[in-house]
């Protein structure tokens, strides 16, 4: 097994499962939002998340667990892991577990600081304030592209979801618009938490929120039916003022 996919298989086999991207979602590992997706493995699992700078990273609190050791697996251009350690973790103060759990609004949002630069370049922060159904983003992230297959993982691959029922500035619920969540169709999976989902407005992209959750088709169990989404819109003065006291302040 070549060594790239020989580290991948340990990460997605060995832990606990964190998100992917099902449903015949696109590969854009390396162009376009890709760029900006980072690789997170921990000793639980790995998970997904992006870019904000060259030294830090963003992804969902429940990927910031205390007494957790965690890297950013990126590949050379031999295409060989290189593992860049994690030197400080914060989570906002408000998450809650068992809310995020019951697939409920809370505030699942972290950050990741390196000691050594990302080759992954840094996104923007959006500044939108409300959402509205119909609403389309892109998500993208690391994983499995068939639920329990650790051997479809290793890339990034992105969907075009729609925002469904009431969505407001603490959770958004997307959906493959060609199946409107009642069949399976794109969507995250087992993997993908902290996969940023991205808005295209004048020509520039930038990142709204981060994948918390998902489920199968009608709410059941899995994968390809409804992809929870945390806003940042809540919470982009703790992720600032966070990053600034980590050392790697961000432009407003």
């Amino acid at each position: 097994m070549p060594r790239r996919l020989a580290v991948l298989a340990f990460i997605l086999c060995c832990g606990a499962p964190a998100g992917a991207m099902v449903g015949g979602a696109s590969d854009v590992t390396g162009n376009g939002v890709g760029r900006h997706v980072v690789l997170i493995s921990h000793s639980r699992g790995f998970c997904s998340g992006v870019a904000l700078a060259p030294d830090l990273v963003l992804t969902v609190a429940h990927c910031v667990a205390p007494g957790a050791e965690y890297r950013i697996v990126e590949f050379d251009p031999a295409n060989q892991p290189v593992l860049k350690p994690v030197t400080t973790m914060a989570r906002h103060p408000g998450f809650k577990l068992e809310i995020m759990l019951a697939h409920r609004a809370t505030a699942d949002v972290g950050l990741l600081k390196l000691a050594a630069p990302l080759a992954a370049v840094p996104a923007q922060i959006t500044g939108r304030t409300a959402f509205a159904p119909g609403d389309r983003f892109t998500v993208a992230g690391y994983g499995v592209t068939v639920r329990g297959d650790g051997r479809t993982g290793g890339t990034v691959r992105a969907a075009d979801l729609v925002a469904t029922g009431r969505p407001g500035t603490l959770q958004v619920r997307l959906v493959d618009p060609a199946t409107g969540g009642a069949r399976p169709g794109l969507g995250a999976c087992t993997g993908d938490s902290g996969a940023p989902a991205f808005e295209e407005n004048g020509g520039t992209t930038a990142v709204v929120g981060l994948v918390s959750w998902s489920t199968g088709p009608n709410g059941s169990d899995g994968c390809g039916g409804l992809t929870g989404l945390t806003p940042l819109v809540a919470y982009r003065d703790w992720i600032m003022t966070t990053a600034r006291k980590l050392g790697s302040p961000l432009t407003p």
